[in-house]
C-alpha cells in the first residue's frame, strides 16, 4: 500500500477536524506493519514542523480490549510536547474530533531502556516517577470504528494528555494492585486496578522497550510513558470535567471547553 498517501489522509482529516472511512476499509490489505510504517511518516511530518517527541503511549494493555480487536499484543503511538496540558489548562473540544478520557499510570524515565531482553526489574530501576495521569484520545477514524491497523496509523489515536503534579518513586506504589477511579461531573463512571495494565504497567512499560528494540530503538531517559488505561474510555464534551485518582498517588482533573478562556475553577491537579 502506499503508506504516504494513508498517512496524508490521516494528516488532513486531524487538521482540518473530520473523520475518514477506515483505512483497512480503503486500504483491506493493510498489515500491522504497514500500519506503524504510515504512523511513522507522520511522525516524521510532525518533527519536521518542529513538533518534539516526548514519550510514547501504550494502548490496548487489558485482556478485553485485545480480545475486541483480536490481537495478541498491545500497540503504541508517540507524544508530542504539543499534545501536553498543563494543570489549571483546559481541553479545547475544537480542537478535537471524538474525544475520549483515559485514565492512566505514566512514567518518566530516568534511564534509557534498549531492548531485547528488558525486564519489569530493568523497568523499576530505569523509573525516575510515577504519576497518575490523563489520556485524551481522539479518532480520526469514523465513529470510532476500528481494526488494529487503522489505530495504529492514526498514531495509536492519540490526542491530549495530562500529567498529575505529585511525582511518587516507583517503589512506593503497589503497581499490580493500586485502585483507580474515573468521575465524570463528579459522579463515579468507571474504576479498576493496575492490574488491568498488562498485569502491572511496568510489564507494559517493559513490552514497549523490548517492541522498540526490534527496530533498534530506545526509551530515552526523560521520556514519558503512559502505560495504558486502566478502564474504559468515557466521551467527553464541552462542560465535562474528568477527575482520574489513584489509590494514595492523588489525582489529576481535565475540563473540556468549546472555547479559549474558560478554565477549571479550583485547579488541574489534586492530592488527596
Amino acid at each position: 500500500m502506499d503508506h504516504k498517501q494513508a498517512a496524508q489522509m490521516l494528516w488532513e482529516a486531524e487538521q482540518g477536524r473530520y473523520q475518514i472511512d477506515m483505512l483497512t476499509q480503503t486500504h483491506p490489505e493493510m498489515t500491522v506493519e504497514d500500519a506503524y510504517a504510515v504512523q511513522l511518516e507522520n511522525v516524521r511530518r510532525r518533527e519536521a514542523a518542529g513538533e518534539r517527541v516526548v514519550g510514547m503511549k501504550i494502548g490496548l494493555t487489558s485482556v478485553g480490549m485485545q480480545q475486541l480487536l483480536h490481537v495478541h499484543e498491545p500497540d503504541y503511538g508517540h507524544l508530542f510536547e504539543n499534545m501536553l496540558l498543563l494543570e489549571r489548562e483546559p481541553c479545547l473540544v475544537s480542537g478535537l474530533i471524538q474525544p475520549k478520557v483515559e485514565g492512566e499510570l505514566s512514567f518518566c524515565l530516568g534511564k534509557s531502556l534498549q531492548g531485547p531482553g528488558i525486564t519489569v526489574a530493568d523497568v523499576y530501576d530505569a523509573t525516575e516517577w510515577v504519576t497518575p495521569s490523563i489520556e485524551i484520545v481522539d479518532s480520526r477514524i469514523k465513529d470510532w470504528k476500528i481494526r488494529l491497523p487503522d489505530t495504529i496509523a492514526d498514531n495509536g489515536s492519540s490526542a491530549r494528555f495530562m500529567l498529575g503534579g505529585r511525582m511518587m518513586p516507583i517503589g512506593a506504589v503497589d503497581m499490580r494492585l493500586t485502585g483507580m477511579t474515573l468521575e465524570q461531573n463528579g459522579v463515579l463512571v468507571s474504576s479498576g486496578t493496575t492490574a488491568e495494565v498488562w498485569g502491572n504497567p511496568a510489564a507494559s512499560v517493559a513490552w514497549l522497550a523490548n517492541k522498540l528494540g526490534q527496530f533498534g530503538i530506545s526509551l530515552k531517559a526523560g521520556s514519558i510513558v503512559m502505560a495504558g488505561a486502566v478502564t474504559a474510555a468515557v466521551p467527553a464534551k464541552a462542560g465535562d470535567v474528568f477527575t482520574v485518582s489513584f489509590q494514595g498517588m492523588g489525582s489529576v482533573t481535565v475540563r473540556f471547553v468549546d472555547e479559549p478562556g474558560h478554565s477549571t475553577p479550583s485547579g488541574g491537579v489534586y492530592d488527596k
